[in-house]
């Protein structure tokens, strides 16, 4: 692994929630190395990840980098040496090793892989991660269960999508002058050195003298994604209606490139379809769009690196409407969503999801929702839908409406997601807040109320200090807060 690679490892890490249950972060102590590797694994397992992780070097409420002192050739009891120690009183025999990283200080990231359909004991007793704290894992025998009845941890982004082709035949399928330009790297002089950086990424194995090109090479830098039969119909498919239904197609377009090769072009071409508003300024009349651009490129990547690719003969899709843009992909989420907003994301595609950030194609992991509803309250648009059905997911977002022409159901959600923006900003719901969300004048203020009382009567919002009779230094929370 290169230095690059390592630290590239560490800022995904360092990226996550703080309730991830396979994610470690400690300064020091090493001492209950054999604990934690039981509980990290057993606990990968479970929330389907590949490996569990213990950073040393990190702090766990701010993340800072502060460096450690762990010392991988410490002994244990008995002067035993640390990493025999507990790989002898580990049962099965779990993989576990050390990664040290010169960062601005010293880290070292200890990487667990996770328990295969057998909890993992470390001295004859398994254990598991409860939100921050290490349990023993008989005392939460639901979480056993899920561990016997787990498949096997298996990479779809690391399977193969063409096998067995030649070094010109990877040269011709993979666009990668495209990859080396959003990496930001030099194309290298000679074919050799640009293969051995395919290799690395992964984006393509050795095979017998030849070579095969794995999805996630194909996903991402495909230069035509119909050639490779297995991900023909996860190209995105961009439709525009006449009219608010679906009666008639005006046209339709189906994307060939790879998402990350093609993902400029993609959305340059929505924003070019996407209905506009004239707006008249102080001497010219200008076109702006209906739905803001920001917007529309967090819920296409979301849609990208959140699908389930299990669901065949399916992929993301965007279909343009004169009153609203709906962007579907195939799948359940993983998490409601309801807490889209506020919940550490979840993706059935890590790998592809990392690859996106590390081209700055996608937002720092948990801040594109955000950056949706924020778009919508600065334009006073309707609020965004998030919903789901048996193997999709789906966000719409609407084009302006006044609070007049909203519905129950628009407003309703409006206040709900602006007290989850608020929330996760740090700062309170109002009455005087929601007014400015929607433009209502002060002295509406009864308006605003009645919005509020709705949402609290909907179970959607809670009140900050029930015994509070001041209606108007009121603060409102979400109902998970």
């Amino acid at each position: 692994m290169t230095e690059q690679n390592k630290n590239e490892l560490l800022s995904e890490l360092r990226s996550y929630a703080s309730e991830e249950e396979f994610i470690e972060f400690k300064v020091n102590n090493g001492y209950e190395l054999g604990k934690y590797v039981s509980a990290l694994s057993n606990a990968a397992c479970i929330n389907g990840q590949e490996y569990g992780y213990i950073i040393f070097g990190v702090e766990d409420k701010t993340r800072r980098i502060v460096g450690t002192k762990f010392a991988i050739d410490q002994k244990a009891k008995g002067n035993e040496d640390l990493i025999p120690y507990v790989s002898r009183q580990l049962n099965p025999r779990t993989h576990f090793e050390f990664i040290e990283i010169k960062a601005e200080e010293r880290v070292v990231i200890c990487r667990i892989c996770a328990a295969t359909n057998t909890p993992v004991k470390f001295q004859g007793t398994a254990y598991i991660r409860i939100g921050s704290s290490t349990r023993k894992l008989a005392d939460h025998p639901e979480k056993e269960r899920l561990i016997w009845k787990k498949e096997p941890f298996r990479s779809y982004e690391y399977d193969v999508a063409m096998n067995n082709i030649s070094v010109d035949a990877v040269l011709r399928l993979i666009d990668y002058p495209a990859y080396f330009k959003l990496a930001n790297i030099a194309l290298p002089p000679n074919r050799d050195s640009i293969i051995e950086k395919l290799l690395q990424e992964k984006f393509i194995q050795k095979k017998q003298g030849n070579f095969d090109i794995t999805n996630l090479g194909a996903i991402l830098f495909a230069s035509d994604l119909r050639v490779f039969e297995s991900l023909s119909r996860k190209a995105i498919r961009v439709i525009i209606y006449q009219g608010t239904n679906k009666l008639k197609t005006k046209k339709e377009q189906e994307g060939s490139r790879g998402y990350a090769a093609g993902f400029k072009g993609l959305i340059n071409y929505i924003n070019d379809q996407l209905p506009k508003n004239e707006e008249i300024g102080k001497a010219f009349r200008e076109e702006v769009p209906m739905f803001p651009e920001l917007a529309i490129r967090e819920l296409v990547v979301n849609a990208i690196i959140h699908q389930d690719f299990s669901e065949k003969g399916t992929g993301p899709m965007v279909e343009i409407f004169e009153d609203r843009i709906d962007i579907t992909n195939p799948g359940k989420p993983l998490i409601s969503t309801q807490r889209f907003v506020d919940h550490n994301p979840q993706s059935r595609n890590e790998k592809l999801a990392h690859a996106m950030r590390r081209f700055n194609i996608c937002e720092e992991r948990g801040s594109g929702i955000d950056k949706v509803i924020f778009e919508c309250e600065h334009y006073q648009l309707p609020a965004p839908k998030f919903d789901s059905g048996e193997n999709h997911t789906r966000s719409t977002l609407y084009a302006y409406k006044t609070l007049r022409q909203m519905d129950k159901e628009d407003k309703m959600r409006a206040c709900y997601l602006h007290a989850c923006l608020k929330y996760v900003s740090n700062e309170p719901m109002t009455n005087a807040s929601l007014r400015k969300r929607f433009g209502i004048k002060d002295e509406n203020y009864s308006t605003a109320s009645r919005i509020i009382a709705e949402a609290i009567k909907s179970g959607l919002i809670k009140d900050y200090d029930p015994e509070n009779n001041s209606k108007k230094q009121s603060r409102y929370l979400p109902f998970w807060a």
